[in-house]
């Protein structure tokens, strides 16, 4: 890329913001002043970018000094990407181990807001595949591993998602309202284990479990997807619910959860 097209590409106001934050990452509290001869910026564009910064909820004063910090939020975030990055880990030779012995497509995911993000996955060798790219966010309410969390969510979190979901019908299979979803979370939790029958893709089953860490919180999901023209059920069942299950309990005692 020529320098033209670098500068192009380039919000100065941004990169600004990002050395304030990376400036009171350095010295933890710091006035207007302080940070405007720090940077060599001036102190009008220094408090406009504090300001905005602050209404975003990264920076928050301190109501005696009058100085600025850097808030909690930050923290929540790079927590969260050391918490993905540790669970992928971990959760690796597992997957392949499940992939291995089912010869199927194993699903690796976290909780992120109303939806489900992908973070790993181990591709079935079959000719008929099912799996979905790692990155990808996917609806919790219809989904086998959307479902395995929500079930285990604290009641306040679970029915600020269900507000906010909008229940779209997928196939002719998906789950349609709020009342028939809890009562698909309430089988979820006597069980420890969620299904997508079509749900979200027709022609797709999944059996899934939910993934604690230390604070008993259901943070990951691991599921064990197939083509329906491949699933016995009476023959598949029970061996896929355990696996998967069992699968989840050894992830969730590495993560420190303890029942």
């Amino acid at each position: 890329m020529d320098a033209d097209s670098k500068r192009e590409n380039y919000v100065k106001s941004i990169f600004k913001a990002f050395q304030i934050i990376e400036e009171l990452n350095k010295f933890g509290e710091l006035s207007i002043g302080e940070l405007s001869q720090a940077l060599s910026m001036d102190k009008g564009t220094v408090h406009r970018l504090v300001n905005t910064i602050k209404e975003a909820g990264y920076i928050v004063q301190n109501p005696f000094s009058r100085k600025y910090a850097n808030s909690i939020k930050l923290f929540t975030i790079g927590n969260r990407i050391i918490e993905r990055t540790s669970i992928k880990e971990i959760a690796r030779p597992y997957i392949e181990a499940v992939a291995e012995e089912t010869k199927e497509t194993i699903n690796l995911c976290m909780h992120s807001g109303i939806n489900i993000v992908y973070i790993d996955k181990m591709e079935s060798n079959s000719a008929i595949k099912v799996g979905i790219e790692v990155g990808t966010a996917l609806p919790m309410y219809c989904t086998g591993m959307g479902k395995a969390i929500l079930a285990f969510l604290p009641q306040e979190e679970l029915f600020k998602i269900i507000e906010n979901t909008s229940f779209k019908k997928r196939t002719a299979k998906t789950v349609s309202s709020k009342e028939e979803l809890l009562q698909q979370l309430e089988l979820v939790r006597q069980n420890g284990y969620a299904e997508d029958g079509e749900e979200y893709v027709d022609g797709l089953i999944s059996f899934a479990a939910p993934i604690f860490d230390y604070r008993n919180h259901p943070v990951a999901a691991i599921s064990i997807s197939m083509p329906k023209l491949r699933y016995k059920e009476e023959e598949q069942r029970q061996y896929y619910v355990n696996l998967v299950k069992n699968t989840a309990e050894t992830l969730s005692n590495e993560l420190g959860h303890k029942r």
